[in-house]
């Protein structure tokens, strides 16, 4: 069992961690909707903010740096042990979207490639 000022603390961590990933899903949903509706500036912005995280996770062996902070409260280390999402999503959160947003990336190059200069 952990303390409560563990509990108190992972608490924090996850709802950080749901915020930022909230964020970045946010943005990769975003992406092909402003590409759609002829916004590529925002489409782009957008984009180059998932890829900072991208980076970020890449530098951190693919995972986001908070789960290591997260893990310095707590034994558990079930799926969603680190963020207030279910444990289907937690678990599946990269592939699906992975596949998102390499789809609307592919969505915007093809738009900015068709727009007129």
């Amino acid at each position: 069992m952990i303390s409560d000022r563990d509990a108190r603390a992972l608490w924090r961590i996850r709802m950080a961690h749901t915020v930022a990933w909230a964020i970045f899903a946010g943005a990769i949903v975003a992406i092909p909707a402003a590409t759609l509706a002829g916004n590529l500036r925002l489409a782009a912005g957008l984009s180059v903010l998932v890829w900072i995280e991208v980076a970020i996770l890449a530098a951190n062996r693919m995972r986001c740096p908070l789960t290591g902070i997260a893990a310095r409260y707590t034994d558990d280390r079930s799926d969603n042990f680190d963020i207030f999402l279910p444990a289907w999503l937690a678990r599946h959160n990269k592939l699906l979207f992975g596949v998102l947003f390499a789809a609307g990336e592919l969505f915007l190059a093809a738009s900015w490639a068709r727009s007129p200069a």
